[in-house]
């Protein structure tokens, strides 16, 4: 740390973190203050402490934002060491134009077999929220927003405290410049790598065997859209993924699959549409139908809402700027 602050600073910022415990400020601060420099770089900032006290300099907003964030952190740091990614995330929510201090927002906290999953911004917040609070929910923007992820840990959470009976994860079957013909054995094996990413988030919750048995069950369902004509889900959480993907007509029919004590959670990111080309795209349309329809949110996550590692932010923020579309896998 600096010892003697730039004379170019225009606020200057002191402040204790409560209660004092040395082993919850190295866990805040990281190896070697990794943690405060890495807030340092992002937000412009310059960090000082000795022991709880800290002193934040730079200019007014960045002050603010720092102070904030570091004291979230030292909430968090209570329970286990801080990550690099936690305070990306952080960051990712201080420099949103819709950032307000933590006592501002309503937590929202889902719980799973594995731990907690919280919204980290606070379009993260509101998604959550919206899907807590309405029947169909859609999210959609780029890769990297949580979208699915949050999706899937608010179904866990309530076939976990049956408040559904089963839950369906659905993906249409669309090839991302591959041909799907071409690959060994059947249909199922053909479409499973297309499902992985929601396998995953399953694994992480829940556990792998605990999947398998659920899956063996019929309690959790993995398919591609196709397989849901025909059928009413009632007392279900069913997430359709990928949803750029769908046709017009694909869209109606899994809209009006929901059946009695259904949720319905409806993901996409309308700039990585892989249909064939004149092929309008089934979210972009719903969009339209169903905007004023009550009981049905809308959450539009934009490319500074991003949540994997920094890169992944630019390299979204840098095809929007291109005006370009390369295929990122959600």
């Amino acid at each position: 740390m600096n010892e003697h602050p730039p004379s170019d600073h225009s606020e200057i910022s002191d402040f204790v973190l409560e209660p004092a415990d040395n082993q919850r400020l190295a866990n805040l601060c990281g190896q070697m203050d990794e943690h405060l420099r890495q807030i340092e770089r992002e937000l412009g900032v310059e960090i000082n402490n000795r022991g709880n006290f800290f002193q934040v300099l730079g200019n007014s907003p960045s002050v603010e934002a720092a102070g904030e964030v570091i004291r979230r952190l030292y909430d968090d740091a209570d329970e286990a060491p801080v990550t690099p990614a936690q305070v990306h995330l952080l960051l990712r929510e201080a420099g949103s134009q819709e950032y307000s201090p933590l006592e501002e927002q309503e937590e929202i906290l889902i719980r799973t077999r594995r731990g907690v999953v919280k919204g980290r911004s606070p379009r993260q917040i509101r998604y959550l929220r919206n899907i807590l609070t309405h029947d169909i929910s859609f999210g959609i923007g780029p890769a990297g927003t949580g979208k699915t992820y949050l999706a899937v840990a608010c179904a866990v959470e309530a076939l976990e405290k049956d408040r559904v009976r089963r839950v369906l994860l659905v993906r249409p079957a669309v090839e991302a410049g591959e041909r799907l013909g071409f690959l060994p054995g059947d249909l199922a094996q053909k479409i499973d790598p297309y499902l992985r990413p929601l396998y995953d988030a399953l694994y992480e919750m829940l556990g792998f065997e605990r999947v398998a048995k659920l899956i063996e069950r019929h309690v959790i369902e993995v398919a591609p859209l196709a397989y849901m004509r025909g059928r009413t889900l009632n007392e279900s959480f069913i997430i359709l993924d990928e949803a750029q993907n769908t046709t017009i007509e694909q869209m109606k029919m899994f809209l009006t699959r929901l059946g009695y004590g259904s949720i319905a959670v409806v993901t996409g990111d309308i700039t990585q549409i892989d249909l064939p080309k004149g092929q309008p795209s089934g979210l972009r349309h719903v969009i339209e139908v169903l905007k004023e329809v009550k009981g049905i949110s809308f959450d539009f996550f934009q490319s500074r809402d991003v949540v994997r590692h920094p890169l992944v932010q630019r390299v979204v923020q840098a095809y929007e700027h291109f005006g370009g579309s390369g295929r990122v896998e959600s």
